[in-house]
């Protein structure tokens, strides 16, 4: 079991597919921050950072809520990506090459916050529509 996919059924659904979608640009512009903070110090980290930044904020532009650009993926689709995604952070110092460094606990720490907002996200693609259409 995938641990979005515990959560997603012991938490409240208290965010709204708007509120997602302004928590992943938030979530983006922190992982780029965080390669641009690493790129002297830590090449390897900044690496996996600004993949992560990229890869969240691609997977926002194609998603079917109000701040996508070009609707391509369903936000119920977006919801089982970011399951993936938050049961897969903690694994990227080990696979990029810079575990037990302060820059690791970043990722590992992100498993954690990305499971709790998976956990909380009404993964209702109806609703994320709607709200798409309604501004």
């Amino acid at each position: 079991m995938l641990i979005g996919q515990g959560l997603e059924r012991k938490f409240p659904k208290v965010i709204s597919p708007t509120a997602h979608g302004v928590i992943d640009y938030a979530h983006s512009a922190f992982f780029f921050t965080v390669g641009l903070l690493c790129s002297r110090s830590n090449k390897r980290a900044a690496c996996a950072a600004f993949a992560t930044s990229g890869f969240i904020l691609v997977q926002s532009l194609l998603t079917d809520y109000r701040y996508g650009v070009k609707p391509v993926i369903s936000f119920e689709t977006h919801g089982k990506m970011d399951y993936v995604f938050a049961s897969s952070s903690w694994l990227f110092p080990l696979a990029f090459g810079f575990r037990d460094t302060p820059a690791a606990k970043i990722f590992e720490m992100n498993s954690l916050a990305e499971a709790s907002v998976v956990g909380m996200t009404d993964w209702n693609s109806d609703r994320a529509h709607q709200e798409r259409i309604s501004t």
